[in-house]
This record gives structure tokens, C-alpha cells and sequence, in this order.
């Protein structure tokens, strides 16, 4: 199926989404337009404002003009994908712009943080997708195992560098530093970070 008649068919699932009840995003995937009922919860959210918290205060040296947004979606047509990451580094300016997503060729840099319900989603075919879009880095966050992973250098539609880390860890994450101390694992109330 071609791309424009994917968007097409994403959009009206989106309207009909505003009407149900709950938290709900579309994104285009391997087999087409996806309805999928959001969850997040106050930790998932947590690690994104933190993330993007940090990035932003590091952004205005390294990449004047750029900002870590938590929400937009981002398309790449040729490839027919569309997805929504839970954070993304992309130039502030394209928020402005007319239309409902961003270009991929603008994202420099992609976070998602692993929910408990659908892990394979971002150890799986996102982490095929992104790479092929041309995005540089790739960070999986993942609050029930309290680890991470960056991914960069996307050679032939994989990245072709993966480093892990675990919560507590200053990590390395393209020309930035994401300190995960306060970074909190999914599990019982007041857990402590790691």
C-alpha cells in the first residue's frame, strides 16, 4: 500500500481515537496504520522529562536551535513508516511548520522508553526503522530491568554500534550526557533508582 493512502487511513483512525476513552496513538508500522492505546505511567513519564530536561540544557551549546520534544510523530514516506517517539532532538523550528509530523531527516536522535506491556515494539521493529530513516542515535530506556542501550552509526538500515548501561550511569548518548541516577525502575511504590 502506498504511503499517502497509510497517512490517509492513519488520520481518520487518529479522529476516531479522540472519541474513545483513554490515551490513544497511530503509528505506521511494517503492516500498515497501528491503534494503540497508550499507558504511560508516572515513571515512564518521569524518565521522558528528565531525558528531555537534560538534553535541552545540553542542546543550547551543541546544537544552537534544537530541542528534545516529548510527542511529535515523525514519517518517512519512502519507507512507509510513521512512529511516535516518547523523545525526540529535532530542530524547534519544524514545530511551527504546517502538517502532523516531522520529517525523519530532521531527528537527530530518538529516546523510547520500554513500557511493560510491549517491549518487542522497541527492541524490534523500531530498532530496524530508526536506523533506516537515517536517524544517528537511538537510546532505549528500560525501567523494568533498570538498563539501557544506545544505538548509533546506522549503516544499511541497522545501527552498527549498541552500548550498554545500567541506571546510575552517566551515559554517553551522541554529543550529549544523559545522567540516569534519579532514573526509576518500574515496581513497587518508592522504590529506590536502581
Amino acid at each position: 500500500m502506498e504511503y499517502a493512502k497509510m497517512r490517509a487511513i492513519a488520520e481518520e483512525l487518529g479522529t476516531h481515537a479522540e472519541q474513545l476513552e483513554g490515551a490513544w496513538r497511530v503509528e505506521i508500522g511494517p503492516s500498515g496504520p497501528i491503534l494503540a492505546m497508550m499507558c504511560p505511567s508516572k515513571r515512564h513519564e518521569g524518565t521522558v522529562r528528565r531525558i528531555c530536561k537534560q538534553l535541552d540544557e545540553q542542546l543550547l551549546t551543541s546544537h544552537a536551535g534544537y530541542i528534545c520534544a516529548n510527542g511529535p510523530e515523525i514519517e518517512h514516506p519512502a519507507l512507509g513508516r510513521m512512529r511516535r517517539p516518547d523523545a525526540v532532538v529535532i530542530p524547534e523550528d519544524v514545530l511551527d511548520e504546517e502538517g502532523l509530523a516531522v520529517d525523519a531527516t530532521q531527528v537527530l536522535a530518538v529516546i523510547e522508553i520500554v513500557s511493560p506491556s510491549n517491549p518487542d515494539n522497541d527492541y524490534g521493529q523500531k530498532l530496524t526503522e530508526y536506523p533506516a530513516m537515517g536517524i544517528a542515535h537511538y537510546m532505549i530506556v528500560d525501567p523494568r530491568t533498570g538498563t539501557i542501550e544506545v544505538h548509533s552509526d546506522p549503516c544499511r538500515g541497522r545501527y552498527s554500534r549498541k552500548d550498554p548501561y545500567i541506571f546510575g550511569d552517566k551515559v554517553p548518548f551522541g554529543a550529549w550526557t544523559v545522567e540516569t541516577a534519579a532514573f526509576r525502575r518500574y515496581g513497587r511504590a518508592g522504590d529506590s533508582p536502581t
